[in-house]
């Protein structure tokens, strides 16, 4: 029996060979990310479902949108969900680990983009789904010191995790020369806690601009922010 897709506004995600499912947080990422310095070549970090390097390639003009994928039935869900877009022609995932990508790469990205794993590993976890969501395949530190190395000179490196681990992923930054620009931190509504933490780092220090999102106002109704974020992708926004 055949599984409907995720509908956007302007594209399909079929997600049923993928561990991990389309979620709010690469909704989010894919719309926050900038795209003010006009990214010639982005990267998608653990692409997925391939999601966030569809949102760009809709978004932006960028002759080449690169995506990798470590799990063999989300790549190749991923690879399909490319070939079924308007922007086939752009979007390219890599089957191999960021490690291995990035010994063997040359070129550099103007923009990397990535929803990274977060959870804490589990051995009894499904072995797809943890490969999807845990450190042990990917700490923050390997993710940041590869977007170093894969970074332009003047790109942006942005990604969305629980806010506790934001201090350290700054710190982490710091040892590669990479700087907050932009922090963004989400909350479910007005009286929550921070749920998520929106990044862009650069190289440098800089002056970094830092706000609050707000999901809902109440359970299901969407604040004007959020829905300003997302209208562009979301069918019933």
């Amino acid at each position: 029996m055949s599984v409907e897709p995720f509908r956007f506004k302007k594209f399909s995600v079929q997600q049923d060979r993928s561990a991990m499912k389309i979620g709010t947080d690469g909704v989010l990422l894919g719309s926050w990310a900038s795209i003010a310095d006009g990214p010639a070549s982005i990267l998608d970090i653990g692409t997925g479902t391939g999601l966030i390097a569809l949102m760009m390639a809709q978004r932006c003009e960028a002759e080449q949108i690169d995506a990798i994928e470590l799990e063999s039935e989300a790549f190749e869900q991923a690879v399909d969900n490319f070939e079924n877009s308007p922007w086939a022609d752009r979007l390219y995932c890599y089957h191999v680990s960021l490690q291995e990508f990035t010994q063997e790469i040359e070129e550099t990205y103007d923009l990397i983009i990535s929803n990274p794993p977060y959870f804490i590993p589990n051995p009894q976890a499904d072995k797809k789904r943890s490969i999807a969501r845990h450190h042990g395949h990917l700490s923050h530190e390997e993710l940041i010191r590869c977007s170093a190395k894969l970074l332009s000179k003047n790109g942006s490196f942005a990604f969305i995790l629980p806010h506790p681990e934001e201090q350290q992923v700054l710190r982490y930054g710091k040892q590669y020369n990479l700087f907050p620009k932009r922090i963004t931190r989400v909350r479910g509504h007005a009286e929550s806690p921070v749920k998520r933490s929106l990044i862009e780092l650069k190289f440098g220090e800089q002056v970094c601009i830092e706000d609050v999102l707000i999901l809902e106002t109440e359970r299901n109704t969407y604040t004007p922010a959020f829905r300003e974020m997302v209208r562009d992708f979301y069918l019933k926004l």
